[in-house]
């Protein structure tokens, strides 16, 4: 039951995405970074977390969830460390993504030769 939450959840918020890729004039880029900001405000509001329980990794693994994870680093480094908190939580919270993100990237690059679409 919880693969069909994850797939159904999951598949929502990409057909939000494909709706507003189809009806608006929005780039895929702003759509991006609307999803990574809803995930940040409805984070930082309490609301998100409730969906991460309910869908697991169809809520935390889009785009939504990574901004979700930018608030949480965010509001527990500023109740730990006061105001600095706000400048390194976000950081640290999304640091392992970021990092294999970035290394599986250098990795696909060095193993295939890039080719010009023609």
């Amino acid at each position: 039951m919880e693969y069909l939450k994850a797939f159904v959840v999951g598949g929502l918020l990409c057909v939000i995405g494909q709706i507003l890729v189809d009806k608006t004039k929005l780039t895929p880029a702003r759509i991006l970074v609307g999803f990574v900001v809803v995930g940040v405000v409805l984070g930082a509001l309490g609301l998100y977390q409730p969906l991460a329980d309910f869908a697991g990794a169809g809520a935390t693994v889009p785009l939504s969830g990574f901004g979700n994870l930018l608030a949480k680093g965010t509001k527990e480094a500023v109740d730990s460390q006061g105001l600095l908190g706000a400048l390194t939580g976000p950081l640290t919270a999304g640091a392992a993504g970021i990092t294999a993100a970035m290394f599986f990237g250098l990795l696909v690059a060095l193993i295939f030769k890039p080719k010009d679409k023609a």
